[in-house]
């Protein structure tokens, strides 16, 4: 419907309108355990910094995902579609749409000196990466530590608020929150001519990195058909 005032069209903003499957959005959240409220994740440094939740190397800043890629939690992802930009939304998770029940067949037992081969102090909470996967020391005694392989939040209830800013249409900003959300690339300059993108960026890209990155691009930005990447002199 076309709304005049005083004769002037006007224009209908993308705010209003209802998310849907592969659309970009920019989005604000924090993520809380729903327990004891305490504060996982975030994208206002304001709200990190009250809550001591803090950290000087995290990107507080509003984030551009695809809905229906699961740049974020499954879950949450698809309770997003069908909702209106422009507004602010609380979503409900249980543990098994957060991050899953906890599962006894990943908390396994290793030696402690294991650990002490490689010069490291087993204690309870140290965090580790064995062969890939993330663990946290649960407890050590008798020559043993019992090490937990589960996602920290397993097993936990979590409660997302989630400011839906706005949808993007700009497809040179598509192709932007694509480099950083898959290749942690901020930096990178993008020139658009039609459906033809030139990314040039820092360092060379391996071959491999770019043409999955095309594939990606070519999925979600189907206006853009062909991207190609060079370095910076």
């Amino acid at each position: 419907m076309e709304i005049f005032i005083n004769n002037y069209l006007v224009p209908k903003y993308s705010s209003m309108a209802a998310i849907k499957q592969h659309d970009f959005v920019e989005i604000e959240y924090t993520g809380t355990i729903k327990e004891d409220n305490t504060i996982f994740d975030t994208t206002e440094e304001k709200v990190a910094k009250e809550h001591g939740a803090y950290d000087e190397h995290a990107d507080y800043s509003p984030a551009v995902i695809c809905i229906g890629e699961h740049n974020i939690l499954k879950s949450l992802d698809e309770k997003m579609i069908g909702k209106e930009a422009g507004k602010e939304y609380t979503f409900d998770l249980s543990p098994e749409e957060a991050f899953g029940r906890k599962d006894a067949k990943l908390i396994q037992m290793i030696p402690s000196n294991k650990f002490r081969q490689q010069k490291i102090q087993p204690v309870p909470g140290l965090q580790l990466n064995i062969d890939g996967m993330f663990g946290i020391v649960r407890t050590v005694s008798g020559g043993r530590c019992y090490v937990d392989f589960n996602h920290p939040l397993a097993g936990k209830g979590i409660v997302y608020k989630v400011k839906i800013n706005r949808i993007v249409e700009d497809n040179k900003e598509k192709l932007n929150s694509l480099l950083k959300l898959h290749l942690q690339m901020k930096d990178a300059n993008i020139e658009l001519n039609g459906e033809n993108a030139k990314i040039e960026t820092k360092a060379e890209l391996p071959k491999p990195v770019q043409e999955e990155f095309r594939k990606i691009a070519n999925h979600t930005v189907p206006a853009v058909k062909n991207v190609e990447f060079s370095k910076k002199a």
